[in-house]
């Protein structure tokens, strides 16, 4: 077996054996080999009508090396200490101009050697584009002009992108708002060296409840707060398109900075002490003000404190002004909400939230627009008589819609739609937008004062795009367009222009690459934009169907059918089946199909279809679904709706006459290794199991988790019996377990597969356990990648299409 040139070495503790191994690197056979380690196609923005576009290229994989950067973990951030950005950041390498008209791409003059790109920015009026460039010692910032097709730098590696992008364009374009270094910065502790002076103590008072998620990478200690207050803090600078810088605002650790629509107004956030252990840095004390162009604060929205303590539930909030935003059809125009229950999702009350308006010059009293029933999500903005309304309670999967005059209170707030936004049939879709004299994106109105909707349109028929047309005077529908296609999969992205019918749409099936298209909603007429070629040779001919099927209890279930590359008919193969369970409130959305057998066939890195390749039936994306109607939890039959999933699906392959039933493997990832890890607990429905970076001891999470709002003291049955760790003892299927080395998932600790590891050995159970190092929640080095496919396809080698049952043991004996 080949192993990747590398002395990185991954720890696995192998079944037969008591002690920790070493291994290099493995790379997968060569029939995954050749799926997995491919070139892709770059991808593609283009701008809001549809003239101009960018190729951007990023590579599949980072690499090993990369991810063994300096790397600081602190109040939920990761960060590259040296180049002061997140260290988890996926660069693009790569940038081309397109002409969507003519099809032509053109090379960009002047662009960095070596690129790193990212934190891609449109100006407003869609001239140029802005990007950071990051280098070994840090972030520069560049921006192109597409008409002269050439990139300019603009800053010295100095730009500070630890709290996110480090600049906004100026209204007018003629240059940004950087957030930079400050002169003065204080070096870091290295704390690692740092001889203790005493403990870390944490205090709770009598009656307080902060009853959070296990968040990971919060700060431990002074040493931690004072390198976090290091990294946060910026100067803010005003740079021109020459190049020429000017200091804005003094140091202070800023968040994010957003222009009111007429561009004469920051809006400017920036976190404040006292820190916290507990929670992550978005919860620390943050200002929300408002400054003018010259730098001078206007007015103090907020300034929010220190929240370590939630009300309960998912639907909970803080007291408070919140969710703040620009009015994007006037000119400076604050927007925000306050709670009217507490922030409390247990307090009954008429009204959850309000909203509140205040104009510039902000020394008014704010005007209230609009008091929502459910909790507050946002507003699309149209005039100064018409705005929407998006609101949403979890609890009970319901989204609601609803017209509103922004300029008049007393008129009457207009239900449009109010459904279970997990009900795709029923979604009404978005509606069209359009670029107003801002250069903000406003809510469409026809000549004749109508709205446009477009909608993915799924039925049990399938996905069939539509455009339709709604009546303010009589709230009636009309249907004007729908998508005709038969042999290929459809996506309207845009509705470029109503007058002329342009829209922008992408087309793919299970053979062709995803690609854009221009189409004529009135004439049919269809041009093609880009050209992307299938990478995936080997298997776009592989069979591929969409099969639906009933469980025990009567649910329709769904999922994608792959056969082998080298199917025979007759012939009964392996099988491995990947899933992921999702939690319902009611059966009708549970049971609705939005997977096609025309969407482009994309072996992406923890995908199982490279299997097809290797001889297997694949089942992938199973319907899994968990469902607890009216005043039943879904977890409180968590296990017996999950055997009842996976019995359903093997059932109906089976049935087919595709697959030998004892050759079945299960897989998934994060929610889905629990599965995984209940499946082979509570069944003997599969030969093997894969669990990726999953949670397999719910008391370690004991405030909630997933979809769980009840704490472990509240609902102890339901986390020990749903915990696969307190099941150990009834697992005899073999187990691979995968983990990175360094998850920040809330609830993936990797001591979770570790722990369950230990549990497994201790009883007997077949398993191993691979911990990728520098690895997170998700994979993204191609060491590990390609070792983690060479590690899945030795597992369903053996245990899988080589399982020898007992009976044909003794009877070959």
């Amino acid at each position: 077996m080949k192993s990747l040139n590398t002395l990185c070495m991954i720890v696995l503790l192998p079944i037969l054996t008591y002690a920790q191994i070493d291994l290099d690197y493995q790379l997968p056979h060569q029939n995954v080999l050749e799926l997995a380690d491919v070139p892709m196609p770059p991808s593609m923005s283009i701008n809001s009508d549809g003239t101009k576009a960018i190729l951007i290229y990023r590579e599949q994989y980072e690499s090993i090396a990369s991810l063994s950067e300096d790397e600081l973990r602190l109040a939920g951030l990761r960060i590259n200490p040296q180049t002061n950005i997140s260290s988890r950041a996926r660069f693009y390498f790569k940038l081309e101009l397109f002409d969507p008209e003519t099809k032509k791409t053109f090379t960009i003059k002047g662009m960095p050697e070596n690129a790193k790109i990212s934190n891609l920015s449109w100006s407003p009026s869609q001239n140029f584009i802005a990007f950071t460039n990051t280098t070994t010692s840090g972030n520069e910032l560049w921006f192109i002009d597409y008409k002269k097709k050439k990139a300019s730098k603009l800053t010295e590696a100095n730009l500070n992108a630890n709290l996110g992008s480090p600049f906004v364009w100026l209204a007018d374009e003629s240059g940004f708002l950087v957030k930079t270094l400050p002169t003065n910065r204080p070096k870091l502790i290295e704390t690692s060296k740092k001889v203790p002076t005493g403990p870390t103590v944490s205090v709770n008072e009598v009656g307080v409840e902060a009853q959070n998620r296990t968040y990971q990478d919060l700060l431990k200690n002074k040493d931690d707060e004072a390198n976090f207050e290091t990294l946060a803090t910026s100067e803010i600078k005003k740079i021109d398109l020459k190049g020429k810088s000017t200091t804005w605002k003094e140091q202070g650790m800023y968040r994010s900075m957003s222009f009111s629509p007429d561009g004469n107004y920051l809006m400017l956030s920036e976190i404040k002490r006292p820190f916290s252990y507990i929670v992550t840095y978005g919860r620390f004390p943050t200002n929300y003000h408002i400054y003018d162009l010259k730098g001078n604060k206007i007015y103090e929205a907020a300034n929010v404190p220190l929240m370590e303590e939630m009300p309960k539930g998912f639907m909970a909030t803080r007291k408070g002004r919140r969710n703040f935003s620009w009015r994007a059809d006037q000119p400076a125009t604050l927007i925000w909400v306050e709670a009217l229950d507490e922030g409390d999702p247990a307090n009954e009350v008429d009204y959850r939230d309000e909203v509140f308006a205040l104009q510039a010059p902000f020394s008014g009293e704010a005007t209230s627009l609009l008091k929502t029933q459910l909790r507050y999500s946002n507003i699309a903005w149209s005039d100064e008589n018409l705005a929407i309304s998006y609101e949403y309670w979890w609890n009970t999967r319901t989204v609601k819609t609803s017209f509103f005059n922004p300029s008049d209170s007393s008129k009457e707030v207009r239900l449009f739609n109010e459904r279970n936004y997990q009900n795709q049939y029923d979604d009404p879709g978005d509606f069209v937008t359009k670029r107003n004299e801002f250069n903000r994106s406003i809510v469409q109105q026809t000549k004749t004062g109508k709205l446009l909707l477009i909608g993915e349109g799924y039925s049990p028929e399938g996905k069939n795009p539509f455009i339709d047309e709604l009546s303010l005077d009589d709230m009636s529908v009309n249907r004007i367009f729908e998508s005709n296609e038969t042999k290929k999969l459809e996506s309207f992205v845009r509705l470029i222009d109503i007058e002329s019918g342009k829209l922008l749409t992408r087309l793919e099936s299970s053979n062709d690459f995803p690609n854009y298209y221009f189409k004529n909603i009135y004439t049919n007429e269809v041009t093609q934009i880009s050209d992307f070629k299938n990478p995936f040779e080997s298997i776009q001919n592989v069979h591929k169907e969409v099969i639906t099927y009933d469980r025990e209890d009567g649910l329709t279930l769904s999922a994608t059918l792959y056969l082998p590359v080298d199917y025979e008919e007759g012939k009964k193969y392996p099988m491995l089946m990947w899933a992921y369970p999702r939690e319902y409130k009611d059966k009708q959305s549970a049971s609705q199909v939005t997977s096609s057998s025309k969407e482009f066939t994309y072996p992406y890195y923890g995908s199982p279809l490279y299997w097809v390749n290797r001889g297997y039936v694949v089942l992938d994306d199973a319907a899994f679904p968990i469902i607890g109607e009216e005043d039943e939890e879904p977890n409180d039959t968590f296990v017996e709706q999950l055997v009842g999933n996976a019995k359903a699906a093997i059932d109906a392959v089976d049935e087919m006459g595709y697959i030998d039933r004892n050759k079945v493997a299960v897989g998934g990832h994060s929610y889905g290794a629990f599965m995984t890890a209940n499946l082979l607990s509570h069944s003997d429905l599969f030969a093997a199991g894969i669990a990726r970076s999953g949670a397999y001891n719910r008391t370690l999470t004991p405030f909630g988790f997933q979809s769980e709002e009840r704490n472990y003291w509240e609902a102890p049955e339901i986390y020990n019996t749903m915990s696969p760790f307190m099941n150990a003892h009834k697992m005899k299927t073999p187990l691979l377990l995968i983990h990175g080395e360094d998850d920040n998932n809330s609830g993936t600790y990797p001591m979770q597969s570790e722990r369950y590891f230990n549990a497994l050995k201790g009883l007997g159970a077949p398993a191993r356990l691979v911990m990728l190092p520098k690895e997170s929640h998700g994979y993204a080095a191609k060491e590990s990648i390609m070792h983690m496919l060479w590690e899945q396809d030795q597992w369903l080698e053996k245990y899988v299409k080589n399982r020898v049952l007992e009976e044909e043991a003794v009877s070959a004996e």
